[in-house]
């Protein structure tokens, strides 16, 4: 109901940001067998110390009573900018105090492989920390619902004897562990991005308590090791961005939060295979044109291809992000096009042999080229063009006038 008179209310629950790291959180009634909507708001403004009632936990049992600066320190460490990595082993302390575990792991899922890769991990042996890289882990994970918005989950929850789990069986009672609570993480879309797991070596579990509040800042713990948050922070360099995704190892797009999708980004894509390319061949920073083709009209988008500075620890590499194209220097389409080669190092005839053009034409337009550039040599004219993203790659040079839909 309303607040009672002369009393502030509650503000707003929502994700920390760094002005304001966990103004307020959320703390669920008890969770039934489905998520549903939060029944209580804490906030800091709020106990003893700040000189208003004492701190209501709606009910639940087993909260601490450090709950409140607990979550304010997850969310300063969620709004810290950075590496996943720091990010992810700097909660580990906080979610310490909170559970006691003698062992946990944040892993992010990767969806070509099925597959989960920690982040940070701690505390496990060896065939354990293998076991949890497998697919039969992500299966068995599955199984629980685990990777869809579900309350964490202790092993005394789980639905049917935790011996028919084979990481329960073979690997982590063998290992000495008892209970634990583990949580899926998943984003605001419902994309499934990883897990917290957490075990301990004694048999209570923990509380309702303080099952319901991982669950309240399981969100903030997704946000803090989302991996396309990484290339959000990166894409913001781009001026004027119109669309964007990022690309997974296997060359497949996901959606860039902020950036809508375009047919030039989609799955099967050639401006895919050409920045997966040079991903591979290890630049951080790629930019060139393609020709726009999605439109009545014949003009040029600008590619910008940013990189993940570890794309081996990530289940995506890079973004790719579309632009308008920028100054052109006066290069016509055909110029755009032999810079594409002149960057590959490929001599006149040979350019002649694939644009179907005689020889002295393609001898004309590099002379063009140089004139604009304002280079002495074709040599230095195909540095430019890379310094400026001025050239069309040869596999978008006959990109048709039907592309592919863009997944939506």
């Amino acid at each position: 109901g309303p607040p009672p008179p002369n009393q502030t209310p509650p503000p707003r629950p929502g994700f920390p940001t760094a002005g304001n790291p966990a103004r307020a959180f959320l703390v669920p009634g008890a969770f039934p067998a489905k998520p549903r909507r939060v029944t209580q708001v804490m906030t800091v403004a709020s106990g003893p110390a700040a000189g208003g009632p004492p701190l209501r936990h709606g009910g639940v049992t087993g909260l601490p009573a450090s709950a409140v600066e607990l979550a304010i320190e997850v969310g300063r460490i969620a709004s810290m900018s950075g590496r996943i990595e720091e990010r992810a082993e700097a909660l580990l302390e906080p979610l310490r105090r909170l559970i006691h575990f003698e062992a946990a792991a944040v892993m992010l899922f990767d969806p070509v492989r099925g597959t989960y890769g920690p982040v940070v991990i701690s505390g496990y042996d060896e065939a354990s920390a293998a076991y949890l890289r497998t697919p039969e882990m992500y299966d068995e994970m599955r199984l629980l619902e685990l990777n869809r918005p579900q309350p964490p989950m202790r092993l005394c929850d789980v639905p049917f004897p935790p011996q028919e789990l084979r990481v329960w069986a073979d690997y982590l009672a063998p290992a000495g562990f008892r209970e634990g609570i583990s949580v899926g993480l998943v984003d605001s879309d419902g994309t499934h991005l990883g897990l917290l797991l957490t075990h301990t070596d004694t048999a209570t579990p923990p509380s309702d308590g303080v099952r319901e509040l991982l669950g309240a800042l399981a969100p903030v713990i997704a946000q803090a090791v989302d991996p396309r948050r990484t290339f959000v922070e990166l894409s913001r360099i781009v001026a004027g961005a119109l669309a964007g995704v990022v690309l997974t190892r296997a060359g497949d797009p996901l959606p860039l939060p902020g950036l809508p999708l375009h047919p030039l980004l989609a799955v099967d894509s050639p401006v895919l295979a050409v920045a997966g390319q040079a991903v591979r061949e290890g630049h951080r920073f790629r930019s060139f044109l393609c020709p726009d083709r999605t439109s009545s009209g014949s003009g040029y988008l600008r590619v910008t291809v940013l990189a993940s500075a570890s794309p081996a620890r990530l289940p995506m590499v890079a973004a790719v992000i579309l632009s308008p194209p920028g100054d052109l220097w006066g290069v016509t389409p055909r110029e755009l096009e032999i810079l594409g080669l002149l960057v590959e190092g490929w001599p006149n005839q040979r350019m002649a042999a694939e644009l179907f053009i005689a020889e002295r034409t393609v001898a004309a337009h590099v002379e063009h080229i140089l004139a604009k550039l304002r280079t002495p040599s074709r040599t230095l004219a195909a540095v430019r063009a890379l310094r400026l993203g001025l050239y069309v790659p040869r596999p978008l040079v006959r990109i048709s006038r039907k592309v592919p839909r863009a997944r939506t």
